[in-house]
């Protein structure tokens, strides 16, 4: 399908914008300005008033975790996890994960997000709603290690890959997802590392996302999380780590030397107490940095354009930096960056032979006016509820805010109806 979307304002990959057309093959971007008049067209759309971006990365959630919105907040980390979330997850059966997921897909593609980067349980449900509803995702099972069923959680991991990775007309890529340190002892992270490398998979994993975490793992190893990930061979796979939030000057040379890409969660961070992270020192070392959500019980929304607000104005305050992290970088971290932090490699520009990845936001509410500097507008001004149209892989998934490939009604109550079934 050849679609052209036509004098649109279009966020171009040097951070400037442009009124001009994309012209769109099958899954990619054919052109970006004027076509010829005699190129096939098999649908227009109309760009006036439109900013069309890259289609933005969520770079680390759980996204089933939408059963668990508002279920359990207010409270420190661990006491969340060991006391609230992990007993109900529990319970959870395949149909709970894929009415959760096929949930937290509905919120992102409304939100503009284009891809996802998910780990959880019984991941090939996920698989399944990622492959019907059009959106791209990056999934790994979750994997903890001292469990009893660690084991078997790493076989399925393994199935997972063999089942879904470059599946789903390529939007689907797997990966290995070792909880976290104090989840995984040393000689299971060693287990996970050799399946990876056995499969050519990369791993996605939470990294010294607290305190007591990165202390505790200095009393038993003598090592930060990073510096024993790095020991036990962890960083030879390719890594994506989640928070990164209590990293030394030591960590960022360990992951600047393996090319440690970082997922950057500032509203799960903040509302967990968990602090800040050091993004911009990150960044000055040339470590990738994308941005994520964390799953809708610690945030509590998917909403990736809130995250660029979040994390311009975050890192201004706890640097007394107005420049630290400017509005054009805050939105390169949410597409380039992030596409780039998941392991995509022709995903987050809007350029030729680029995947037609794309988030059009409509600019004719107050927010848009005036229209000083566009740039500025999408990241302190506008919200997500400018989301019009989405494309995926070329394809429109959302069309003037009303979802194509779902319904949104249906997934809602199945959803809600889980939900409550969790509870009984």
């Amino acid at each position: 399908m050849n679609i052209l979307i036509k004098q649109a304002t279009i966020l171009l990959p040097d951070g400037t914008v442009k009124e001009t057309d994309i012209a769109i093959e099958d899954d990619l971007i054919a052109k970006v300005g004027t076509i010829a008049p005699d190129w096939h067209i098999d649908r227009e759309i109309n760009g006036t008033n439109k900013l069309v971006t890259p289609g933005l990365v969520n770079t680390h959630t759980h996204a089933s975790m939408t059963l668990l919105r508002s279920y359990a907040d207010d409270m420190q980390l661990m006491d969340w996890l060991q006391n609230k979330i992990w007993p109900i997850e529990a319970k959870m059966r395949k149909n709970d994960i894929y009415w959760g997921a096929m949930l937290a897909i509905a919120e992102m593609i409304k939100t503009g997000t284009t891809t996802f980067a998910d780990m959880y349980a019984d991941m090939e449900k996920v698989g399944e709603a990622v492959a019907e509803t059009g959106i791209r995702a990056v999934l790994s099972r979750g994997l903890i290690g001292s469990a009893p069923n660690g084991n078997k959680a790493l076989e399925e991991n393994k199935e997972l890959f063999q089942t879904y990775h470059n599946r789903a007309d390529g939007r689907i890529t797997v990966m290995f997802g070792p909880h976290a340190p104090y989840t995984c002892p040393p000689d299971y992270i060693k287990k996970v590392v050799k399946e990876a490398q056995s499969l050519g998979a990369e791993i996605h994993m939470h990294l010294s996302e607290t305190i007591g975490e990165v202390e505790n793992c200095i009393k038993e190893y003598q090592k930060s999380p990073i510096a024993l990930m790095e020991e036990l061979g962890l960083f030879d796979c390719g890594v994506l780590a989640a928070h990164c939030v209590h990293v030394s000057d030591e960590d960022i040379l360990i992951m600047k030397k393996h090319d440690v890409r970082v997922a950057h969660n500032p509203g799960s961070n903040m509302k967990l107490a968990s602090g800040v992270a050091p993004i911009t020192k990150m960044l000055d070392a040339g470590i990738c940095v994308g941005l994520g959500t964390d799953g809708a019980s610690s945030n509590n929304n998917l909403d990736l354009l809130e995250e660029v607000r979040l994390t311009t104005l975050l890192h201004k305050v706890n640097q007394y930096d107005p420049l630290a992290i400017p509005a054009a970088k805050g939105i390169q971290l949410a597409t380039e960056y992030g596409a780039k932090a998941v392991g995509l490699s022709k995903v987050g520009k809007i350029e030729k032979g680029y995947k037609a990845d794309l988030t059009l936001f409509d600019m004719s509410g107050t927010k848009w006016c005036p229209r000083h500097d566009i740039v500025s507008l999408l990241a302190y001004s506008a919200n997500s509820s400018s989301v019009d149209t989405v494309l995926v892989n070329g394809n429109i998934v959302l069309d003037k805010g009303i979802l194509v490939t779902m319904d949104e009604e249906r997934v809602m109550y199945e959803a809600n109806r889980c939900a409550m079934n969790l509870l009984k």
